[in-house]
């Protein structure tokens, strides 16, 4: 329960001490108010593929309850931290957070603690949108995978409890009838890669792969207590998982995907049903067991997560290029385009 001491613990995944310690001291080095904060990405969590000698870039995401208030305090203290935008004010910085891409706004390789970081900065609200509806999935889908919790907050626990746990039933709609963990936790990484033009060019392509082998634990720590609490999963004396194929479990699942989620599949299977002549119970009920139980469901589903993904994947990228400044867009491009070439050969 939310006001249970114990609610959204399994969020907080250990780390090295030491390490745990540079990146709260980081954040604290901020002068504008920091809500909510958390570090992700290869420079927190190991990844195989990686060159263990070279040090990656720190990334963190800063949740603020005024972006524009925000930005101005920060452009006072690091000025250095911006491209030409700042020129143009905070207000101005503010608006293009929220109004392209996925609301967020990035200023990378900049230097803390002589720590070379990356962080995005977005709204409380835009942030909780997200994890509960999947508007973009850009942030949710981000915290389907292990982060570093630096600074909490009690909504965005509430908020990311519901996403882990629509997460968990998106993949179980698409695994088979018995799974193994690996198959679960693959499922749920993949799902925010669906239609980002990154994973093409400039992301590596086993990256889904490289993430789950590499995080098996914290993934575990993140999503068990959420499978114990589902009637409809079983773990087997061999370690693999069953789900019940009950269409009246599978049909409730349906009815509570997230909302962006749920109206592109509604819609995908209304459109499949008018092209074959396939009727539409008016039972919501009978509705839900129908899509659930339609051979067609993994299409639908990766094609409204294109849908929601595509778009806002791509004009973050592009917002990037204005954000940071064409000299730091080229050298973070180029860095990413090394990694895609070196785990293409």
């Amino acid at each position: 329960m939310p006001d249970s001491p114990d609610f959204g613990t399994n969020q907080y995944l250990n780390i090295n001490e030491e390490l745990r310690q540079q990146l709260k001291d980081i954040v604290s080095q901020f002068h504008a108010p920091i809500r909510y904060a958390f570090a992700y990405g290869s420079g927190v969590f190991r990844q195989a593929g990686y060159d263990d000698k070279k040090k990656p870039m720190m990334d963190f995401i800063f949740g603020v309850s005024h972006p524009g208030h925000w930005h101005a305090l920060n452009m006072q203290q690091n000025p250095h931290h911006y491209s030409g935008l700042r020129l143009l004010g905070s207000n101005t910085v503010s608006k293009l957070q929220d109004n392209v891409g996925a609301g967020v706004y990035f200023n990378p390789y900049v230097e803390i603690n002589g720590i070379v970081v990356k962080y995005g900065v977005v709204s409380i609200d835009k942030l909780c949108r997200d994890l509960i509806d999947w508007e973009t999935l850009y942030l949710a889908g981000r915290m389907h995978k292990p982060v570093k919790i630096l600074r909490d907050d009690a909504r965005v626990r509430l908020a990311n409890q519901v996403n882990l746990t629509e997460a968990v039933r998106v993949a179980l709609l698409t695994l088979p009838e018995r799974f193994d963990e690996e198959q679960l936790f693959e499922k749920i990484a993949g799902i925010s890669y669906v239609g980002d033009f990154r994973m093409a060019v400039g992301e590596n392509p086993n990256k889904v792969k490289n993430i789950v082998h590499a995080q098996l634990d914290h993934f575990n720590r993140l999503y068990y207590s959420l499978l114990d609490d589902l009637p409809n999963v079983a773990v087997l004396n061999n370690g693999q998982f069953q789900q019940n194929q009950n269409p009246k479990f599978r049909g409730l699942m349906v009815q509570k995907l997230p909302k962006t989620l749920y109206d592109h599949v509604v819609n995908q299977h209304r459109t499949f049903a008018s092209r074959h002549n396939l009727e539409i119970p008016l039972n919501r009920s009978d509705m839900y067991q129908q899509i659930a139980s339609s051979a067609n469901l993994p299409n639908y589903m990766d094609q409204s997560l294109r849908s929601i993904i595509a778009r806002p994947a791509l004009t973050q990228s592009i917002k990037g290029i204005f954000t940071a400044g064409v000299l730091k867009s080229t050298r973070y491009a180029t860095a990413k385009m090394g990694k895609w070439i070196k785990a293409k050969k």
